[in-house]
């Protein structure tokens, strides 16, 4: 699924399916009808054109799900995009070569004031982040400073953890991805480190790849994309890497997942922000594809990472 760029869908249920959408040609970008949106309580319009999108590859599949369900609805409206970072996605919307910069990051860790404040967030669900071991390593808890040793180069043996003699294989996310990020400041918080790996990669989906096939290996995915059958995740502090410990801040490695767009964005990009918001979306798709709804925390976390309660 990752990666793949949407084409033109053929119109089905045309009835069924335009109820279904709402907020089509509101001002999601930028407007103030998102409590409204939500609840799917805004007449649905026609609408066409096309959406393009580049950034992080953590939430693609919620994306791309959506995407499908839009298109199905609305057979004027083509959406493609790619999952190349949040870095990427970002720079990309800033500079106008797509018309939306998904990140698991806020823009202004990003990018330059002068450009996000021409920028518009739409925050569409929250991810759990946490290590992943390959399925031979004994271990099944971390704590933050163990994960710190192993990172930065520090604890080299899993023996060193409490597991077998062996030498640890890191395997890192490439500078200018979210989930990098989000891991590297739950793990170092304000610490300058290097961030080491023995190799860097460029998507979740390529991580989940790299760790079925590397034994005594270590690295970090979002929940989304765990794989019981090909690799380990294991605790961290002791708390298990699951939804209702994220929503709490229990499990501190998490991430608010952001749809940004230009302000001026055009009607085909402001109806698909809006769907992202409906319950079409946040009441059932989020949750399949392995997120948190916004509205289930019970903390916030701001552009510098501070956690505080709603």
């Amino acid at each position: 699924m990752l990666d793949q760029a949407y084409s033109r869908r053929q119109f089905l249920g045309l009835a069924g399916g335009l109820a279904s959408i709402v907020g089509l040609g509101l001002v999601g970008c930028g407007g103030s009808n998102a409590a409204d949106t939500a609840k799917g309580s805004v007449a649905a319009e026609s609408v066409s054109g096309e959406v393009t999108y580049d950034g992080a590859s953590s939430f693609q599949a919620l994306v791309e799900a959506a995407a499908e369900k839009f298109m199905d609805a609305n057979p004027d409206v083509s959406i493609s995009g790619s999952g190349n970072g949040s870095g990427k996605g970002l720079t990309a919307v800033a500079a106008g070569t797509v018309t939306i910069g998904n990140s698991d990051v806020f823009a202004e860790t990003k990018l330059e004031a002068d450009q996000v404040k021409n920028l518009v967030d739409h925050e569409v669900a929250v991810v759990g982040m946490g290590p992943v071991v390959s399925k031979n390593v004994t271990v099944d808890d971390l704590s933050l400073e163990q994960l710190k040793g192993i990172f930065s180069g520090q604890i080299t043996n899993w023996k060193e953890v409490g597991g077998d003699d062996a030498t640890i294989v890191v395997l890192n996310r490439k500078a200018g991805s979210g989930t990098r990020a989000t891991f590297e400041a739950a793990v170092f918080g304000d610490e300058a480190v290097d961030f080491k790996g023995d190799a860097e990669l460029d998507k979740s989906g390529d991580v989940q790849t790299q760790m079925a096939s590397t034994d005594n290996a270590i690295s970090y995915l979002d929940f989304s994309h765990f794989d019981g059958s090909k690799f380990n995740a294991v605790k961290v502090e002791g708390v298990e890497p699951k939804s209702k410990n994220v929503t709490d801040d229990s499990f501190k490695i998490w991430a608010t997942e952001h749809m940004y767009c230009a302000k001026d964005a055009d009607e085909a990009t402001k109806a698909f922000l809006d769907f992202m918001l409906s319950d079409d979306v946040q009441g059932k798709l989020v949750e399949e594809q392995g997120f948190i709804p916004v509205s289930a925390m019970k903390v916030v976390k701001d552009a510098s990472g501070k956690v505080s309660a709603k």
